[in-house]
């Protein structure tokens, strides 16, 4: 390696973590690094940022097998715990949605778009070990005769079970207001009338995207923490938009990147693994992930060391605009500023909530960097790299 140019290989830092010799630090011990080094120093000294982030992530669900029956069924209608799966894949296969709600939910009959239960609830009660009724119908055929199946299933009486995330871990987000009249119920939370309220909904310097802004090292293959076990980037997730504005340093100051993940829900945890209830919009689940981001070189350790004070968003009005498809700006806003709890909007001092958990991204960053030191978790180089937009 040249005294003058950091050329850092994924063969050469694991080998240093198989050693026990890796330097490891956390994405928010890396902003103190840089600051205080350079990117340049940085580079050299460390091997590995860990990030982490803890928040709902609707885009999200289960692919699960429950076994056969005697005779042997094809179903087309799946249901857990009144859940509706989906039905249309093999004869005893089936996809959970997160944002799946219980039919019949008695909540939402006194809160109409409120909802107790859905797949995320159904998904966290698995991990905890809790029996599930199952209940199949199929219409029948020659080699499936059966058209009903009703059972109690565990997450050990499942064959298979596969957390399969189409979105996660969102490059940025929204900061939400609502400007009109009346109070107003959306994922992001309840929002009050004439902006008395701002919610958001990212870990900032933590979050794995942000530290990563150009998809140098995040890719199909990367091996991550979800939910509590190893599990994987399988490809770019949906409404990935890696076009997105962005701002000097190169991070995008809207809604960006996104990713698809996945991981063998056996090997995960309920305490990274949470079913969701959002009053007016639905159920949900919160998920935890991390990424290490291998310090290849001089910019990818400057990326690492971004603080919340460089770190922008837009805020957003929910009570009219965002319904109406207006990507209206009520000014940009740093996640120094949102998590100092309260910003200023048209001249007016806001106070703000997240809704994802700062503490339990800090602890999924600490976590995944114990995991590290300890030789537990290699990285991997990604097969392909995510699209990244920079033509």
């Amino acid at each position: 390696m040249s005294n003058n140019k950091i050329d850092k290989t994924y063969e050469e830092i694991n080998a240093k973590i198989k050693a026990g010799e890796a330097v490891v630090v956390t994405a928010e011990e890396m902003v103190d690094i840089v600051k205080e080094n350079g990117p340049d120093a940085a580079a050299r000294k460390i091997d590995v940022v860990t990030t982490g982030t803890f928040a709902p992530m609707c885009s999200s669900g289960l692919f699960f097998n429950f076994g056969q029956m005697v005779p042997t069924i094809k179903a087309s209608q799946v249901w857990l715990n009144k859940v509706p799966a989906y039905g249309g894949l093999a004869a005893v296969d089936s996809y959970i949605g997160a944002t799946e709600a219980a039919e019949d939910d008695p909540l939402n009959k006194i809160y109409p778009g409120a909802f107790s239960y859905g797949g995320g609830h159904v998904i966290e009660d698995l991990l905890r070990g809790k029996k599930l009724l199952l209940e199949a119908k199929g219409y029948g055929t020659d080699c499936y005769a059966s058209k009903k199946m009703k059972k109690e299933v565990g997450l050990e009486d499942l064959p298979h079970a596969l957390l399969c995330n189409p979105r996660n871990g969102y490059q940025n987000y929204n900061c939400a207001i609502n400007l009109s009249d009346k109070p107003v119920y959306t994922y992001m939370g309840m929002l009050k009338p004439k902006g008395a309220n701002a919610n958001y909904c990212s870990a900032g310097e933590l979050s794995p995207l942000f530290n990563d802004p150009l998809y140098k090292t995040i890719g199909i293959g990367t091996r991550i923490f979800l939910g509590g076990a190893n599990g994987y980037v399988t490809w770019q997730g949906t409404q990935h938009n890696p076009g997105a504005p962005r701002g000097e340093n190169g991070t995008p100051v809207k809604p960006a990147g996104t990713l698809m993940v996945q991981g063998d829900l056996k090997q995960m945890s309920a305490e990274w693994l949470r079913g969701v209830s959002i009053r007016g919009y639905g159920c949900s689940l919160a998920v935890g992930l991390g990424i290490p981001i291998p310090v290849l070189n001089s910019e990818i350790a400057k990326f690492t060391g971004i603080s919340d004070a460089d770190l922008y968003t837009q805020v957003v009005d929910y009570g009219h605009d965002y319904t109406n498809g207006i990507a209206r700006s009520y000014g940009e806003v740093s996640y120094k500023e949102l998590k100092s709890g309260e910003i200023t909007v048209n001249g007016k001092k806001v106070k703000t909530a997240p809704l994802s958990s700062i503490v339990k991204a800090r602890e999924i960053a600490d976590v995944l960097k114990k995991k590290i030191n300890e030789g537990n978790f290699l990285l991997n180089k990604p097969a392909e790299l995510l699209q990244d937009g920079q033509k």
